[in-house]
């Protein structure tokens, strides 16, 4: 099983943390295609095969732009802080409907200290959520088994933001309100740096892409894509 990612990708970002600016970049590019990108986009690439088993409508797209592989530059148009780079490396496995529907996806994320991966939708709009909340709301049994099933409470935490009052049209003595108050339908999944360079780290990946199947096909059914 070969190694992804190394020492030395997070060696880099932590570099960038200190120099975030165009120069240093530029003078340092070949560090980041070496040990960031192409790394990362060989994970995408040999994962597809793996994300097909799991679920035939979710995309591994290997591409430098476009794909699953987030830019490292950031949007600073409207934003106070205009440091060019992001200090992470982040995977988006995307719904092949995402471009024209709010379908959860899974994520990868890593960063010097702050490695995790994700599944589930974030920020949906409001009538998205709300299908969600009707869901969770008119299929209770199938949401608990779903998130409080072992192998996903196991791997997985609940996050994200929540309503600070019941949301208009549910019960609010609703036993799962506390679910039905959410924002964010995403779960996540903390990784050591010694996870994600270790051999294995494919296979865990996959793993625990597959003990989200119940949560991730019970949000694709409630806002209606396919899983």
């Amino acid at each position: 099983m070969p190694r992804y990612f190394t020492t030395e990708l997070f060696r880099f970002l932590r570099d960038l943390e200190a120099h975030n600016d165009r120069e240093w970049f530029a003078d340092n590019r070949a560090r980041y295609v070496d040990h960031v990108q192409e790394p990362a986009l060989e994970f995408i690439a040999d994962f597809g095969p793996r994300l097909r088993q799991i679920s035939p409508h979710f995309r591994a797209d290997a591409k430098v732009q476009g794909g699953s592989l987030f830019r490292i530059h950031r949007d600073t148009r409207f934003s106070s802080d205009k440091t060019p780079y992001k200090l992470n490396t982040g995977m988006h496995f995307r719904h092949e409907r995402a471009r024209d529907a709010h379908a959860p996806g899974y994520y990868l994320h890593l960063q010097p200290g702050e490695c995790f991966m994700g599944v589930g939708l974030w920020h949906p709009e409001s009538k998205v959520a709300y299908r969600i909340r009707e869901s969770i709301a008119d299929n209770p049994g199938v949401w608990t088994g779903a998130v409080r099933g072992p192998a996903f409470s196991n791997t997985f935490s609940l996050g994200g933001d929540s309503l600070a009052r019941p949301p208009k049209g549910f019960d609010p003595d609703d036993p799962l309100i506390e679910d039905l108050k959410r924002k964010d339908f995403i779960a996540s999944r903390r990784l050591t740096q010694a996870q994600v360079t270790g051999q294995s780290f494919m296979d865990d990946f996959e793993s625990d892409c597959i003990a989200a199947t119940p949560f991730m096909s019970f949000l694709c059914e409630a806002v209606e894509v396919e899983f």
